[in-house]
């Protein structure tokens, strides 16, 4: 329960934040052409606000809905998601939108999407003023990486050495680098000392791999003990700093990655045969200590932890780290937030296949993204990275989103003539028709998600 709400507060916190930006972008730029907003509201306040607020001789009301849904501002003589048939139907006003030049129009309309760019690359740029950039470069890893089942019938084997995706060289470890991997035709590692090419089928996807436990590929961390738990069942065990884990009920193990899967696979096996769980729960654990093999006898308790700690990471490879002044995080902040949005526009044609329509998740999903600790490099992190991908689908050409209204004021100025308000207001019925359809799907594989 307590995960739980850290993850609501951050997700609640995140959103409000962003949703304020967005519409605060189109509130200014209204303003500044002298265009009313009748309403400034964060959350939908259908039939009721929790919260509002009419400051004297302003033409704006302020306030707080109840449907975390997002928000609005609604601005006079627009044909938007209030559907307000009544205003539109009296001749226009000179403070209306609908009176002002295409192009001051245009540039109310991509104001939001315009707010949350910047608010993204403003934050990775205090990210980077804050902790700095801290990186392990995979051409260091020595002991090179982890590879799950699918990614050796590809051709990678334990201990390859990443160098190469065609004709880029790999340079950290991350997201980009499962990227690079899946896009391209060859993989060139280093294997035993010598460059070996790995080829890449063309239908591998980025979506499939994503997803997979174990992952696909991971650094490959020596199975050396740092540290036991007291109390645990690796100190029971007999469990010792120092220690090299070689075998696990009989099958060797390469690494700390192997000793966790085979935990895992335990576990998963124990939930589906509880009749037999004490099978389970009793491990072999074959260890190297002072150069001498050594077979100890461990006891799990049905959360199969084994209350054991690898040596960190750090100890094996010397993480890279790159501080910046204030000004000199605003350039490597521009050139981190465009690399994200170039990575999420990439990753768009994922959507459109049949695993994408199924990946598509709703406010569940959205808040599993967030760490069930307080982590304020990791909140602002995710802030920064939805902060983009609202921008991103805001600006698609939909109707009822602003990049539907930006297409309509487009061929407004191309065609030099407006659409009737009559085909506005169907297009923008139409539109809100699609995004009810898609929240409702993307909410419904998360229940999926939760029951199955």
């Amino acid at each position: 329960m307590e995960t739980f709400l850290i993850r609501a507060l951050q997700l609640m916190m995140s959103l409000s934040l962003l949703v304020i930006i967005h519409e605060g972008g189109h509130y200014l730029f209204a303003r500044l052409f002298k265009i009313r907003v009748e309403k400034f509201y964060l959350f939908f306040d259908a039939w009721f606000a929790l919260f509002r607020y009419k400051p004297k001789n302003s033409h704006t009301e302020y306030g707080i809905g109840w449907l975390p849904l997002g928000g609005y501002v609604k601005i006079a003589g627009m044909i938007d998601e209030s559907m307000d048939k009544e205003q539109m139907a009296q001749p226009p006003k000179p403070w209306e939108f609908r009176s002002k030049p295409a192009w001051q129009r245009l540039l109310v309309m991509i104001g939001g999407v315009l707010f949350n760019f910047l608010l993204a690359l403003f934050i990775y740029s205090m990210i980077l003023f804050k902790w700095g950039d801290q990186y392990y470069a995979l051409s260091e890893m020595s002991y090179g990486m982890k590879f799950n089942e699918r990614a050796k019938e590809i051709g990678f084997r334990d201990g390859d050495i990443l160098l190469r995706a065609d004709d880029k060289a790999f340079e950290r470890y991350g997201m980009d680098m499962l990227r690079d991997i899946v896009d391209a035709k060859v993989v060139t590692v280093m294997r035993d000392g010598k460059e070996t090419p790995v080829y890449i089928p063309a239908d591998l996807s980025l979506l499939t791999v994503g997803k997979e436990v174990p992952v696909f590929v991971d650094m490959l961390i020596p199975a050396k003990v740092d540290s036991v738990l007291a109390g645990s069942a690796a100190a029971a065990a007999g469990l010792q700093k120092g220690d090299s884990l070689i075998a696990l009920n009989g099958q060797p193990m390469n690494s700390w990655n192997d000793f966790q899967s085979g935990l895992a696979s335990l576990k998963n096996k124990a939930a589906m045969n509880t009749a037999n769980i004490a099978e389970y729960q009793q491990v072999t654990l074959n260890v190297v200590r002072d150069g001498v093999v050594d077979t100890l006898q461990m006891k799990l308790d049905s959360t199969f932890i084994a209350g054991v700690v690898a040596r960190p990471v750090s100890s094996y490879y010397k993480p890279h780290k790159v501080e910046y002044g204030f000004w000199a995080s605003f350039p490597a902040g521009i050139d981190h937030g465009i690399n994200v949005l170039k990575g999420y526009v990439s990753d768009m044609k994922y959507v459109f296949s049949k695993e994408g329509a199924s990946s598509l998740g709703g406010f569940g999903t959205i808040g599993s993204i967030f760490p069930t600790e307080w982590n304020w490099l990791r909140f602002w992190e995710m802030t920064a990275f939805l902060s983009i991908i609202l921008a991103f689908m805001n600006i698609l050409p939909i109707p009822a989103l602003d990049g539907g209204h930006v297409l309509f004021l487009i061929y407004e100025i191309v065609a030099r003539r407006k659409p009737s308000d009559k085909f506005m207001e169907r297009a923008q019925m139409v539109g809100m028709s699609i995004l009810f359809l898609l929240l409702i799907w993307a909410n419904f594989n998360d229940i999926l998600r939760f029951l199955f």
